[in-house]
């Protein structure tokens, strides 16, 4: 074996699904560079790095499989000098597999079929793909390199064969997507698998936004004890050089970049999937609705930390229910961030809404009929807007009214794109915090005050809803860790308000069914996982 150092860049790279041009574009920059710049003498890049992830059912149109072959011939064509790893579908044997290619000298040298597929969450691998059968172990710069993809160290066992194989270093490339405290929980895993087979592992991750779904980079480094030797920045594109000392195969300590707190990894997932969002489908802008209550404050600041206050414009829409404060406060945000914004007075519409369904509504009281007809009245204005701009409506709601179904059709959930989608409200108020901490652009009595939807006199949420305080917890363990209504109870919980929650969440599919998407950053988002029956018999609250 070789003495000196093996040098590997890690390419953390943002790329775009189905974009196999572009991303074999940013490869080829990437690898120069690493060639180049950082004197790499191989350079890894992520999972399915070719089409990018998830590709979905493009996996199953053959034209997509023309464009890899290509891609990978230019990156064959196109790079020289340095070893090269890729992740990209491949057929082969009449199946479709989840590959790691080792590119050498403008020829395939090696390839590496994906043993273990997720089948679980956000991941249907085992829709696409069929299951590789043997380790891969290749030489690069005289150091034995085991190739792994993603669920195989999370399985653990093709490590483990890998290194009875004769590997002395392990990669792992992924595209790992974020939710809270991913990172450590990833962490955690390869650590015990390094010790466990007292090997390095390499663990490069995708960053990026796709639809739902943020991948958080964050890179990183074990030693064969398990201590992390280089971690990559998280929620950025990254290019680190890591040395290793041979012949020993260990690691040298280098660029290590600090973990994020909660808080900051959540604002900082939420913006770049917004980001993402808005650029990659190429819209012009944001609009949205900005009513001085905290959830459009918060979304404000996301966006104007997306893509820039120049590029997002603020409607108020004031009804006779609006409070002086929440104008002022709005207006007090947007000028604070340098946001346009305008203001519609909705009462016009709502008088000839209300005298157009004077007969239909005769003999009721004024109930969720009206409150309704406020919000869709909004709705249809920012999407009116979106239209003639070329603006993307952000809704505004976060992931307790959706659970509860505390929103309205065609009104409040109008939109493209729901940034705090997957936001609890109690942690709503944190990230607004987290961001007045930075600057304080959301006036103080934002906080302080009761939120109220303002769609009827003297309205407060918890005329409808149990405090959020108490909400979110049961909803936490409802919809996040499936609990039953008794195991909630037995927790400690007021067993009518456990009832009463369920209730809300069951009866409400049919509405989040028909709500944008929107970043996820927990472990059960509504949409991609979360995924149940609108027409149901089953009952939460009842052991039948």
């Amino acid at each position: 074996m070789k003495q000196g150092n093996l040098r590997i860049a890690l390419a953390q790279l943002n790329l775009l699904v189905g974009d196999v041009t572009g991303n074999v574009r940013k490869m080829i920059a990437a690898a120069n560079r690493a060639r180049d710049e950082l004197k790499a003498h191989a350079v890894v890049f992520p999972e399915l790095a070719l089409t990018s992830y998830p590709p979905e059912d493009l996996l199953l149109r053959p034209d997509l499989s023309v464009r890899v072959e290509e891609g990978l011939g230019e990156l064959l064509g196109s790079v020289s000098g340095i070893d090269v790893i890729v992740g990209h579908p491949k057929r082969q044997y009449g199946k479709l597999f989840n590959a790691a290619s080792l590119l050498r000298a403008g020829r395939v040298a090696a390839t590496y079929y994906k043993r273990c597929l997720p089948n679980y969450s956000v991941f249907d691998e085992k829709r696409y793909f069929a299951e590789g059968r043997e380790p891969c172990v290749v030489d690069i710069h005289g150091l034995p390199v085991g190739l792994t993809i993603c669920e195989d160290v999370w399985e653990g066992w093709p490590v483990d064969e890998a290194v009875k194989a004769g590997a002395k270093l392990v990669i792992n490339i992924n595209a790992s997507p974020y939710h809270l405290n991913k990172g450590r929980q990833r962490f955690d895993i390869v650590a015990g698998v390094a010790r466990r087979n007292r090997v390095p592992i390499v663990y490069l991750n995708l960053v990026g936004g796709q639809d739902e779904l943020v991948f958080d980079g964050d890179s990183f480094v074990v030693d064969a004890g398990g201590a992390v030797t280089h971690r990559a920045r998280a929620f950025e594109e990254d290019l680190v050089a890591v040395d290793v000392a041979l012949p020993e195969a260990a690691p040298t300590p280098g660029a290590n970049a600090a973990e994020l707190p909660e808080a900051d990894s959540a604002y900082k997932a939420i913006v770049l999937g917004v980001r993402d969002y808005i650029e990659k489908n190429r819209f012009q802008g944001v609009v949205l609705g900005l009513s001085g209550g905290i959830d459009s404050a918060l979304t404000l600041c996301i966006a104007v930390d997306a893509i820039g206050a120049d590029r997002v414009q603020a409607v108020l829409m004031p009804s006779r229910y609006t409070a002086a404060m929440s104008v002022e406060d709005a207006r007090a945000q947007a000028e604070a961030l340098g946001v346009k914004y305008s203001s519609i007075a909705i009462e016009p519409m709502f008088e000839a809404f209300l005298a157009a369904l004077k007969v239909e509504f005769r003999g009721t009281q004024p109930g969720a009929a009206e409150e309704n007809i406020q919000a869709r009245i909004r709705g249809m204005l920012l999407m009116a807007i979106s239209n003639k701009t070329g603006k993307i409506v952000l809704t505004t709601g976060n992931k307790s009214e959706m659970a509860v179904g505390y929103a309205t059709l065609y009104g409040d959930m109008a939109g493209g794109f729901a940034a705090i989608k997957d936001v609890h409200k109690t942690l709503v108020y944190r990230l607004a915090d987290y961001r007045n901490k930075i600057a304080p652009v959301i006036p103080r009595r934002v906080f302080e005050r009761p939120p109220s939807a303002e769609l009827r006199p003297d309205q407060r949420d918890t005329d409808s809803l149990p405090p959020y305080p108490v909400l979110d917890p049961i909803l936490e363990r409802y919809v996040e860790n499936d609990q039953s209504v008794e195991v909630i109870i037995a927790a400690g919980f007021d067993a009518a308000t456990v009832q009463r929650v369920v209730a809300m969440v069951d009866r409400n599919e049919y509405k989040r069914r028909q709500a944008p998407p929107g970043v996820r950053i927990t472990p059960r988002a509504f949409g991609r996982d979360r995924r149940y029956p609108i027409t149901s018999g089953f009952d939460g609250r009842s052991k039948k």
